[in-house]
């Protein structure tokens, strides 16, 4: 198994009340697989993203990477861990504005320590395998949102990580630029990259050979997911009556029809 995430719960604390976020959260991933985690706003899917990524830690729970348990390392071996085993990629591209696509991509292999000329060479390599191999003197503000994507991308895949994490990656584009970054993760997965990709959007998710569903910090099955989204509906649903009725008592019921 090459990730597992074991009764993960992540509380934060507000004003000394303690906001629970994740709550028993149980996931697992093989190498390879493909993986979307869908859930709405304020379900908890950036949290679950961080945890993976290393980016934040659980509260409580066990966390194991190719059977070894992470929770307790600390913050330059999980360093160590973002740059070789975890690849990102973000909604809004995080490239350096002033930097050519080369140099983006080429940045996290300098953090590695390898020669100049060296990082350029693998950095060409990245660019061409995302179809980018004639812009890579172009900067950002050169390209257009479906490119600097598949810069990031490439950035992402330099270090031959065994992981690429995506949030929201097609959330920048439009429909024509999301489709060809999707199908650039299709390709990818078909290479052998293992892909967990964070979204809201069921069409985005659909590309993923595995949706799990996050509600409320819970990972759900589909029917309770719907039941959990009907219950919400119907107490937003109570919360409109109310607010009408209470609307209604203040200015009479004509007032609905223009007569205040």
């Amino acid at each position: 198994m090459l990730l597992e995430l074991k009764h993960i719960y992540k509380n934060y604390l507000q004003d000394k009340i303690v906001i629970p976020v994740l709550k028993d959260v149980n996931i697992s991933i093989d190498e390879g697989e493909y993986v979307a985690i869908m859930g709405p706003s304020g379900s908890g899917k950036t949290t679950l993203m961080n945890i993976i990524g290393c980016l934040d830690r659980p509260t409580k729970g066990e966390f194991l990477l190719e059977g070894e348990s992470i929770v307790d390392y600390n913050e330059n071996r999980l360093s160590d861990l973002r740059l070789n085993t975890l690849g990102f990629v973000f909604q809004s591209f995080n490239l350096l504005p002033k930097q050519t696509a080369l140099d983006n991509v080429a940045l996290p292999l300098s953090y590695a320590g390898i020669p100049v000329k060296k990082r350029k060479e693998i950095a060409f390599q990245a660019l061409k395998r995302v179809g980018l191999a004639d812009r890579v003197h172009f900067r950002p503000s050169q390209l257009s949102g479906g490119q600097q994507q598949r810069v990031a991308i490439a950035r992402a895949l330099v270090n031959n990580p065994k992981i690429i994490l995506a949030d929201e990656p097609t959330g920048a584009l439009d429909s024509r630029s999301g489709i060809q970054v999707m199908n650039l993760f299709q390709q990818l997965n078909e290479e052998g990259v293992t892909i967990i990709m964070i979204t809201h959007d069921a069409n985005i998710a659909n590309h993923a050979k595995k949706v799990l569903h996050i509600f409320d910090g819970e990972i759900v099955e589909d029917k309770e997911r719907k039941e959990k989204e009907k219950q919400q509906s119907e107490v937003q649903s109570e919360a409109a009556e109310s607010v009408s009725s209470e609307l209604e008592k203040d200015f009479g019921v004509n007032a609905w029809e223009g007569e205040i």
